[in-house]
């Protein structure tokens, strides 16, 4: 008998985890997965530390949780800094005064801002009525035309006259010269990789790997007094009012006998002819200087059982029938539900450490 079972080895389940072992509880972190870590799971090429599912860039201005994970590991002084390509056309992210001057010669503030202006004035939007729409209103042609409209489309699968406008109620316009994509205080990546982090936050854990979750269930029913859940909300109770969607990815690695492929961690590939969102060349998160390089290309899919789910459709059809599962789960008081999937919410890594630490406190507090 164990005080948690803990579904999900991840940053959310690792995480309360850790706080309930400090308290002296007992805690069984199962995955189905045959390692620890969930998306953030690196693992080394060629002396490389590559990011298994798509880039992972730490970046918080919560002082709390940059003190609480810097106990465990160090983190490099990595930037963020993507850039562009739209038909051999390279653009710095996120959209800045280098972005601004590249697409129509501008040198101020002002100038970009009166041809920003200038093109979305040209629609007369009101009231947007699809993503498209909203863009247009927000930054005008060029910017949606080259740097928005493709890469949205593959990324949710669908046409942006289709797309609901809250998915994007802003775009960042930066009208000054600097290319940190991050406004967050403090940003960076573990030197050793996140699986160093998640190997701390796990001592005095027990921890099965690839091991699913309801076989576990069934052969053992009354392993713990509590379960601590973060795989999709929807599968926890079969579908019952029908599946939630997910967009799932798929990821391209090559190794490559050049020291540098492409100049930069991370590049967006915004063509809708394009079948990949971006190119990730892993060194560069930690400055490497291996003769060899690796590089990830990242396609996004509609997720179907059997693939990966990695972060929810929060349109108005999926949000209703969330609510519907969030009040079942209600029914399941020996359950918390946690993380991105078990909370149907696209959380960054510093949010959801911070869910965890808050939903621990309180679990302990509710148990004195």
């Amino acid at each position: 008998m164990v005080d948690y079972l803990i579904v999900g080895a991840g940053l959310y389940g690792s995480v309360f985890a850790q706080q309930m072992t400090a308290a002296g509880k007992h805690c069984l972190v199962l995955d189905r997965r045959p390692h620890i870590g969930g998306n953030v799971h690196c693992e080394e090429v060629e002396g490389i530390l590559v990011h298994r599912y798509g880039a992972h860039i730490f970046h918080t201005s919560d002082e709390e949780v940059w003190n609480y994970v810097n106990r465990y590991v160090r983190f490099n002084n990595y930037i963020n800094s993507p850039v562009a390509i739209f038909r051999g056309e390279l653009y710095n992210m996120p959209f800045n005064m280098n972005t601004f001057s590249k697409l129509w010669g501008v040198t101020t503030p002002a100038q970009a801002q009166a041809e920003i202006q200038r093109q979305a004035g040209r629609h007369n939007i009101d009231e947007p009525k699809n993503l498209e729409e909203q863009a247009l209103k927000l930054v005008g042609d060029d910017i949606y035309q080259k740097l928005v409209k493709g890469y949205t489309e593959k990324q949710w699968g669908r046409d942006c006259k289709e797309l609901p406008p809250f998915l994007i109620r802003r775009l960042p316009l930066r009208f000054i010269y600097d290319n940190n994509y991050f406004s967050d205080r403090y940003q960076g990546i573990p030197e050793e990789g996140y699986d160093a982090l998640i190997e701390q936050l796990l001592e005095g854990s027990d921890v099965l790997l690839s091991t699913d979750y309801k076989t576990f269930a069934q052969s053992h029913p009354h392993i713990a007094h509590k379960i601590v859940y973060t795989g999709t909300i929807d599968g926890f109770f079969d579908s019952c009012f029908g599946p939630l969607e997910y967009r799932s990815l798929r990821f391209e690695t090559e190794i490559l006998d050049c020291p540098n492929y492409q100049g930069n961690a991370v590049v967006n590939y915004t063509a809708r002819e394009v079948p990949y969102t971006r190119i990730i060349e892993h060194k560069h998160f930690n400055f490497g200087t291996q003769p060899k390089t690796v590089i990830t290309r990242e396609y996004p899919l509609q997720w179907e059982p059997g693939k990966e789910p990695f972060y929810p459709v929060n349109d108005e059809k999926n949000q209703a029938l969330y609510r519907s599962y969030a009040e079942l789960a209600k029914s399941r008081p020996d359950v918390i539900f946690g993380g991105r999937l078990g909370s149907y919410r696209y959380y960054n890594m510093d949010q959801v450490i911070r869910v965890a630490l808050d939903d621990a406190r309180k679990e302990l507090q509710k148990n004195g």
